[in-house]
């Protein structure tokens, strides 16, 4: 392979992740996770739907109150809007119940303005949001004649907002599914590792078994090899987070003209530049440690048990997950951020619910990119040492300790 050692490093790079990417493998994964949530939001949302009666609901007014009705707000939950159609006397109503042309009706008193209690005649109740729907056609018509504001704000209702004790962040009642967003942003980047990591650990398995690393080790050099294969393989992960990413924000954008409570959803710049800038040498770190595997192993079963033991603990913060969301800035939370196996998904967590201090976020960071320099550095070595010893097992004193004398690496 010709070329400078920059030239050659980026294209162990390039060939790296374009034979991952154009895998058969690698796109069956790419879109069996966006295929298989749309499938079950699909699922779960025809089963709301069939099991909703959209029939229209009556009502007869005694009271005046509706006598020249102002329509109802738009439906905040998922359904259709149903059709709202008065009768002027409860016979016709009961004899549109009974021939079923309307699923239900309500009955407004003569003193319903003194009592506020409304009588409902169905043969099965329905659904709540058939309800709220005639509940704000009533609160609409019942302040009608108040000024628009103060009619919009009571419609509106309390917005209950929890602020934290430093006063840096607050969530409001709308605001959960934003809170959630660096959550699922953590497991997606934890699903990608698992995955691209693997790649990375069974091909150098495989060039291992097959011997093709000593052909390639006669054109370019241990560090440059290692290094190329491991940023092509975060290439190859990040396609995969950014893809999910792009199919949900088009989920999102498609979803707001259907579901109005989806136009809240949002995700702010600084929460994805932190995420961003604690995911990446969370990346390479753990990218690293699995080709340091691959290379100390003779077998991908054998690395697939001891990867076991370094990936268990980037779950621990999930496990653990009540204690860091109760707590997101206390003891817990804080140490789990500076180990580095379980700091991108505590991280993760902590960023959607408080303003972490910046001394940690900037330690947190630190201690990442330094542990991902040392995962580089280990990984270039236990390659290093499994070419010179072929077909036998790496020991950790082997790994760690002194070459030896007149043992030659490239």
């Amino acid at each position: 392979m010709r070329g400078s050692p920059v030239s050659k490093f980026w294209k162990v790079a390039v060939y790296e992740y374009t034979r991952h990417v154009l895998r058969r493998r690698f796109l069956f994964g790419l879109l069996s996770v966006p295929f298989m949530i749309a499938l079950m939001v699909g699922v779960i949302y025809l089963l709301i739907i069939t099991q909703m009666n959209n029939k229209p609901i009556g009502y007869v007014d005694l009271s005046g109150l509706l006598a020249n009705p102002q329509s109802s707000p738009e439906l905040l939950s998922p359904g259709p809007q149903v059709k709202i159609i008065p009768f002027t006397t409860e016979a016709l109503a009961r004899q549109a119940l009974d021939s079923d042309q309307i699923q239900a009706y309500y009955v407004l008193d003569a003193n319903y303005m003194q009592t506020g209690q409304a009588r409902l005649v169905a043969r099965k109740q329905p659904d709540s949001s058939v309800q709220n729907q005639f509940l704000a056609f009533l609160r609409t018509n019942l302040l009608s004649g108040q000024p628009q504001q103060v009619a919009q704000r009571i419609l509106e209702g309390n917005n209950l907002v929890v602020r934290s004790a430093d006063g840096t962040r607050q969530v409001g009642e709308n605001d959960w599914f934003n809170v959630l967003v660096p959550f699922i942003a953590g497991l997606a980047f934890m699903i990608a590792i698992f995955s691209t990591s693997g790649y990375l650990m069974q091909a150098v398995v495989e060039e291992k078994e097959n011997r093709t690393m000593e052909v390639l080790i006669t054109s370019v050099s241990s560090q440059q090899l290692m290094g190329g294969k491991i940023i092509g393989i975060i290439g190859v992960g990040l396609t995969q987070v950014l893809a999910w990413f792009g199919v949900g924000i088009l989920a999102i954008l498609l979803g707001r003209n259907v579901i109005p409570w989806m136009r809240g959803i949002h995700m702010s710049l600084d929460t994805a530049a932190l995420l961003t800038i604690s995911f990446i040498p969370s990346f390479v770190m753990i990218a690293a440690l699995m080709a340091a595997v691959g290379a100390t192993v003779t077998e991908a079963r054998e690395g697939q048990q001891i990867t076991g033991l370094f990936t268990l603990p980037i779950a621990v913060p999930y496990w653990l997950a009540a204690v860091i969301l109760n707590n997101p800035n206390g003891p817990m939370a804080v140490v789990l951020s500076f180990f580095p196996l379980t700091a991108p998904a505590t991280l993760a967590m902590r960023i959607g619910l408080v303003q972490i201090p910046t001394w940690q976020f900037i330690l947190n960071i630190l201690i990442l990119v330094l542990t991902a320099l040392g995962a580089l550095w280990l990984a270039g070595r236990t390659f290093r040492l499994g070419m010179l010893q072929y077909g036998q097992r790496l020991s950790l004193r082997q790994i760690f300790g002194r070459p030896a004398r007149g043992g030659a690496s490239r």
